[in-house]
């Protein structure tokens, strides 16, 4: 299942968000820290989200193309884990910047409202 998001913002203001873990709380509201990883991603990278209440998820960056800016990680453990391919596409008047969720249904329909906020407040909605 895709979410996207389009604003303002430009595809590299955007990308260097999309890319930098110690953002990720200020655009996405379901995220409270990162814990484990540098600035930016990098191919293998591991560490843990931080959610709201007690939740804290592992997760590993599996790829990262920046020329083409799309990455992807895991985020869970075995089974339990999700695999989210993730964008930039540049538009005329700024950018759109999606989550591709490989997962359930039952999974991806109750995050997706808050993935597309967090999608929202990256581009500068």
């Amino acid at each position: 299942m895709r979410i996207e998001a389009s604003g303002p913002r430009s595809a590299d203001e955007v990308w260097s968000l999309y890319t930098r873990p110690s953002t990720w709380p200020t655009w996405a509201p379901q995220i409270t820290s990162v814990r484990g990883v540098a600035d930016p991603i990098s191919p293998g990278a591991r560490g843990v989200v931080h959610g709201l209440l007690v939740l804290r998820v592992p997760f590993v960056i599996e790829a990262i193309d920046d020329v083409a800016r799309r990455w992807t990680w895991r985020v869970g453990i075995g089974p339990l884990s999700v695999v989210l391919d993730h964008g930039v596409d540049h538009l005329e008047s700024g950018c759109s910047a999606w989550a591709d969720v490989h997962a359930p249904s039952l999974v991806v329909l109750p995050y997706s409202p808050l993935a597309q906020l967090a999608l929202r407040r990256l581009v500068g909605l």
